[in-house]
């Protein structure tokens, strides 16, 4: 199993906040990809927030951008919303439930999007909808930043993700460590130019496709 499994942890009863292992190993990690790729100014919007742990985090070292955490799961709103709450960071929005796969999503402006630990423990639909809705959303040059474990045609699979991907088609057959090349055909189709790939610890990718 790789050592960046998104599973969501547990939380203290009455304790709304979630705590989510991976997000301690790779916060650090991105924080530094992405200290590269967000804009100086503008709006971020996070898709499948989860704990809400990244949002903070992120939010802490960016002053200068409004972070938009987001969710399908009541839970994981009631999570980010008691971090952020916690946190009292000026540039952190409430939570909002908003689902990938919608056809139309409530926020309407966003000058980078993020996603973390989703393509490959949602459906394929869920892909198509973050890149279809991150075409709409972002100004010519904006980031889609995206992170986890993925198939690449020209580098074997690592046992940990092949042992992980079985893992998630068992417990879900619309799951899996997805094709990179699928996924950036998809970004490419939507209006984005070439995946910028940077390997990440516990055989993760960071991967970057810019609105054209």
């Amino acid at each position: 199993m790789p050592q960046d499994d998104p599973h969501r942890g547990d939380h203290h009863q009455g304790d709304p906040r979630q705590l989510a292992p991976a997000t301690q190993r790779n916060r650090e990690p991105i924080l530094a990809v992405l200290r590269e790729v967000l804009p100086a100014q503008g709006r971020v919007l996070e898709i499948a927030s989860g704990s809400g742990e990244h949002a903070v985090h992120f939010a802490a070292a960016f002053p200068n951008l409004i972070f938009q955490p987001s969710d399908p799961d009541p839970a994981a709103l009631a999570s980010i919303d008691a971090w952020a709450s916690e946190s009292a960071l000026p540039n952190l929005l409430p939570a909002v439930r908003l689902d990938a796969t919608a056809p139309r999503w409530l926020v309407t402006e966003a000058n980078a999007i993020l996603c973390i630990n989703m393509i490959h423990i949602s459906p394929w639909a869920a892909t198509e909808g973050l890149i279809r809705h991150a075409a709409e959303l972002l100004p010519a040059g904006g980031p889609l930043y995206v992170y986890g474990p993925y198939r690449q045609s020209d580098v074997p699979l690592a046992p940990s993700n092949a042992v992980f991907d079985d893992s998630l088609r068992r417990r879900n057959p619309k799951w899996g460590l997805r094709e990179l090349e699928a996924v950036a055909d998809l970004a490419r189709s939507a209006g984005f130019g070439e995946p910028e790939v940077t390997a990440m610890p516990a055989n993760n990718l960071s991967v970057v496709f810019r609105k054209r």
